[in-house]
Parts: structure tokens; C-alpha cells; sequence
């Protein structure tokens, strides 16, 4: 199994996940290779210690993508988000041209790439979200080029036969990194809380992780198996915001009024197949805040998921 993108906030889990779940299953003659850049030296030697091998190459360039080893399955999780609103041309590179020869370059392989719900239109809560049948409606690059990544893997299942799963997830959370740390920092920090979002699909990050495993199993060729992949709850930023703060006694400020619609995902399909989250969403909330108050490791990464412009 070839990881690619294993250096981003997923990757490493994925692939220590994998590596178990081989070894659990006997396959130790089967490789985990987590493939990144590696800037960060100590989560490369973190995944090698749990038996993961780690190649660095710098995707981009297609030697270093020719020169990787032949696979069985591959991940794709490589993606261009932050900063693309001033430079649109790297997320058009690294969203569909990238991919494009990932497909050649593993044509065959069971492949499960990594979506966003940001393909979808925004939708009213009463909903219950956008649906995998529903039609796209992408706002701005980035989801353009996301909803360019998913047509270049049809292309590869339809023209080389290759199984293929599209994830559309939205939005992973874990203590270091997510929406519920992004509010709660704001409302630590004593700013108020844009209501602008207006609601909001939160999931826990190793749930995620087990679900784009398990989706290797489910890819085909022809047409792809793609699948919603988000919490249950549809979630009002407001609600959240009141909820952590109770935790982290703090008393929320707000801006902004609630709009009528949000990007939203209905992950019925994910949950029919794999069950609910087991760490649900009032879990979740009160597991950020203790974060927070013991001092725990954030990453500085925002998740700009009150942005309706699509400009990241």
C-alpha cells in the first residue's frame, strides 16, 4: 500500500492504521509506504517505529512519482487548500494534474482519494445535507479543482479499469487540529464567534481514518463508489460555541447572524456501511476543552470553515 500525502494531518494515522491492520491480519509481507516530503523528521521516524516505511520524494515532480515502487492499493491524499485564493495556479496543479499522474503512474491499483464536501452547494440544515446523488455546485478554486481531482479518478477507473473510492469528508477533528479547536481558541482568546458558517458536520478524526481504509474494499471501476464521510449531527456553530464554552467557563460573544444555508454533507450512506462515530459529538466538545485547559499540543492550522467565498 503506497500512502501519498502521508506528511499532512491524516497521513501518518492512515498509515499506522494500515500497518496494524496487516499486521493483524498476518500480512506482514505486505508493505506500508508513507510517501511525503518529510519536513517533519520526528513523525517520519515516529511511523518507521511502528513499522511504516517512509520514501521522501516531492510528488510534483514526475520523476520522483516514476520512481516509486508498484502498489496493490494506494491513498491519495495530497491537496492543495490554504493559500490558493492568491495562488490559484497551485491548486489547479496539485488538485487534477498531480492526480492525473498519480492515475498513469498506478493505473490498476485500488485507489481511494480524498475528497472534500466543498463540492458540494451550500444547503439548508432542514435538509440533512447534500447527498452523494446530488449534483456539485463547487464555489472557487479550491472545490473546482477538488470536484477536477474526482473527474480525473473516473477517468482512471473508466479508461484503465482502476477501482477507485471518492471521500468527500468534511470536517475531520481531532484535539490538535479542526472547527472545534478553531471556536474554541476564539472564544479563549475573548473574540466573538462569527455565526456566518451558519452550521457545520464535525467527525472524529480516527472514525475518518478507518473509513478511507475501509473504502479500498468498496472502490470499483467503471463508475467510482463515492461516499459522504461526516458526523451524524448537523450542528449549529452558535450550539457549539455555547456547548464549549460551558466547558472552558467562558460565556460565547457572537457576530453575525445565522445564514440560511451551509455546506453540509449527509453522511447516511458512510453510516449504513461502517456505523456511527465512536466518539460522538458531545464527546468531542468536552475532549477539546479538557485539551485546551491541560495544555495540549495545537497545531497552527486553521480550518477557515466560516469561509462561504470558497477563498482559502
Amino acid at each position: 500500500m503506497v500512502v501519498l500525502g502521508a506528511g499532512g494531518k491524516t497521513g501518518a494515522g492512515i498509515s499506522a492504521m494500515a500497518r496494524r491492520a496487516l499486521d493483524a491480519a498476518g500480512r506482514k509481507d505486505a508493505d506500508v509506504l508513507a510517501v511525503s516530503r518529510w519536513t517533519d523528521r520526528a513523525a517520519c521516524e515516529r511511523l518507521e517505529k511502528q513499522g511504516v516505511r517512509t520514501v521522501s520524494a516531492d510528488l510534483s515532480d514526475p520523476a520522483a512519482l516514476a520512481g516509486l515502487p508498484d502498489a496493490g492499493a494506494v491513498v491519495h491524499l495530497v491537496g492543495a487548500k490554504f493559500g490558493t485564493a492568491s495562488a490559484p495556479e497551485q491548486a489547479w496543479m496539485t488538485n487534477t494534474v498531480l492526480p492525473a499522474q498519480v492515475a498513469r503512474r498506478f493505473p490498476g491499483a485500488r485507489t481511494v482519494a480524498l475528497s472534500t464536501g466543498n463540492v458540494y452547494a451550500p444547503t439548508a440544515p432542514v435538509t440533512g445535507g447534500a447527498g452523494e446523488d446530488d449534483p456539485p455546485g463547487p464555489v472557487g478554486d479550491y472545490a473546482v479543482t477538488c470536484l477536477g481531482r474526482e473527474q480525473v479518478f473516473r477517468h482512471a477507473a473508466r479508461t484503465y479499469g482502476t477501482p477507485v473510492s471518492v471521500i468527500r469528508l468534511n470536517y475531520a477533528c481531532e484535539p490538535r487540529y479542526g472547527v472545534l479547536l478553531d471556536l474554541a481558541r476564539t472564544l479563549l482568546s475573548g473574540e466573538p464567534v462569527d455565526l456566518g458558517a451558519g452550521a457545520v458536520n464535525v467527525v472524529w478524526q480516527r472514525y475518518a481514518n478507518e473509513v478511507v481504509l475501509r473504502a479500498l474494499s468498496h472502490a470499483s471501476a467503471g463508475d467510482p463508489f463515492v461516499l459522504n464521510l461526516a458526523g451524524p449531527e448537523t450542528a449549529g456553530v452558535g450550539t457549539l460555541a455555547r456547548r464549549l464554552g460551558e466547558h472552558l467557563g467562558v460565556e460565547p460573544r457572537f457576530t453575525g447572524e445565522p445564514p440560511a444555508t451551509a455546506l453540509l454533507s449527509d453522511a447516511s450512506r458512510c453510516h449504513a456501511l461502517f456505523g456511527y462515530p465512536d466518539v460522538p459529538l458531545g464527546s468531542l466538545v468536552a475532549l477539546q476543552a479538557r485539551w485546551l485547559l491541560a495544555g495540549g499540543e495545537v497545531w497552527d492550522k486553521p480550518t477557515k470553515f466560516e469561509r462561504r467565498d470558497g477563498r482559502f
